[in-house]
């Protein structure tokens, strides 16, 4: 897994590395991996090095440090660099100092900074670092906004907060970041804002992380392949109640995903049953729970409706000992009676977008959106995944993990309904909650990446959960192929 710390995580890390190596050493490395990442996007975007233009914007502090030194560095490579100081005072003195042996330009009025970056390439963002809360100044503000040229972040875009990803005023959208020595938390709740995320080891030791992501690697391996003893019912079979009258596409979705997810068997139980066999004649439906026959773990929710035969339904499948994936329709009656989940023993994922949340909990999420996860995680003693763009996946005494989509194609109706019956099928397999959680949204995002990309307008509107449904068998053997 990739692991994200928080700031304090790595401020306490790196007071440790303080006591392992030369003073100054750190900001070194860091600086020379910055270096070194924006000659690259300068050959990349250019095609050289030597004679291109790049601007800093040099805050106080370590973070402009490190701007200032890696300027020095590219300009030993023949790259004409201009930095601007926003605190001329507070300026890092022996990352200034180098940059003027160096033969790099200063300019000490930000007033004039927009009319000093004009040649610019490639800007570097070096304001704040993760000591940094709050958006951006006015000044700082004002010469981002008057910029037209790509940036490029030291450890984080300035203006966003570094543990929650949250942007409350002004902020830097990055082309590309450079982590100094971890990932934090902004680099996966934030990444619209960071673009490009580039790692430069500088030698922390970290501990176990809090946050975390299934490396695509990981979640092709671990997904469920039959065996040479395997039949139908050992792969794992999926029961699905869903849909209704009024939603039957919810169910033709919902059974269609633990289909296409590679159950073993799935048998569907609803008033949807025509619509489900019209596109899935090998599914199995039944008319109610007690003609069902034995699955290995349930899905219910989506399009089910929240009326009294609803909530028995619900009710029945929650006192079994199977694991059970609760979604949509579900959330709103587990909002008026939670208890349903309480103290189960067998696995139980909820799968909330905002507004379920919000009725689950008489809350919203809130900017720390980690949290929020993990405490109703901790509380309701169930396994957590709340939607979004960074959808987060969190279980009792487990660290958080985060996928993040890379994008917001599965942002449509019915998309949902697509990613519960993976998880549920998943879980018939036998996989961990969590896990299965993640892995589902891992490929989830992968098959909504792909469909939009199948899209003749995928550059201008959103995809439909249908072709995101149809890639969903082309997404899980990419990530089993490793191609991700």
């Amino acid at each position: 897994m990739s692991g994200y710390y928080t700031a304090g995580e790595v401020r306490a890390a790196e007071a440790e590395l303080f006591t392992r190596v030369p003073e100054g050493e750190p900001m070194r490395r860091a600086a020379y991996g910055l270096a070194r990442v924006v000659a690259a996007e300068l050959r990349a975007r250019t095609g050289g090095v030597a004679g291109r233009a790049v601007g800093l914007l040099v805050g106080s502090g370590d973070n402009g440090g490190d701007a200032l030194w890696a300027g020095s560095m590219l300009r030993r490579r023949g790259v004409a660099v201009t930095a601007v100081l926003l605190n001329p005072d507070r300026a890092h003195a022996a990352g200034l100092a180098a940059l003027r042996r160096a033969g790099g330009r200063i300019c000490a009025d930000p007033a004039a900074a927009v009319a000093e970056l004009a040649a610019a390439e490639l800007v570097v963002d070096g304001i704040v670092g993760i000591s940094g809360r709050g958006s951006l100044r006015p000044d700082a503000a004002g010469i981002v906004g008057g910029l037209d040229v790509p940036i490029i972040a030291a450890d984080l875009p300035s203006g966003v907060d570094p543990d929650t990803g949250v942007v409350d005023g002004p902020a830097v959208r990055a082309a590309v970041t450079v982590a100094f020595g971890a990932r934090k938390p902004v680099h996966a709740l934030a990444a619209a804002r960071c673009g490009r995320i580039e790692l430069v080891p500088i030698g922390l030791r970290l501990p176990e992380p809090g946050l975390a992501a299934l490396e695509p690697a990981a979640v092709g391996a671990g997904w469920p392949v039959p065996g040479a003893e395997d039949d139908k019912y050992t792969q794992g079979v999926t029961g699905v109640h869903a849909g209704s009258e009024t939603y039957p596409g919810a169910a033709v979705l919902c059974t269609g995903a633990a289909v296409a997810a590679t159950s073993g068997m799935v048998r569907y139980v609803g008033s949807a049953g025509p619509a489900v066999l019209a596109q899935y004649p090998e599914v199995i439906a039944a008319p109610d729970l007690g003609a069902t026959g034995r699955v290995q773990s349930w899905v219910f929710g989506p399009g089910s409706g929240t009326d009294r035969t609803a909530r028995d339904r619900l009710t029945e499948i929650l006192a079994t000992d199977l694991p059970v994936v609760v979604d949509a329709d579900g959330l709103t009656l587990l909002a008026e009676q939670p208890d349903l989940v309480r103290g189960r023993r067998a696995a139980t994922v909820l799968t909330p977008h905002a507004g379920e949340f919000r009725r689950l909990t008489g809350s919203d999420p809130g900017p720390d959106r980690v949290g929020a996860v993990r405490d109703l995680a901790e509380r309701w003693q169930v396994t957590v995944l709340l939607k979004g763009r960074a959808t987060l996946v969190a279980e009792p005494g487990g660290p958080v993990l985060v996928n993040e989509a890379g994008g917001s194609w599965a942002a449509t109706a019915g998309a949902g309904d697509v990613l519960s019956g993976v998880i549920g099928a998943l879980l018939a397999a036998g996989r961990d909650p969590g896990w299965a959680a993640a892995a589902a949204a891992r490929a989830h995002a992968v098959a909504a990446d792909i469909a939009a990309h199948a899209a003749s307008s995928a550059d201008t509107a959103p995809i439909s959960a249908g072709p995101l449904l149809r890639h969903l068998p082309e997404a899980i053997a990419t990530l089993r192929a490793g191609s991700v």
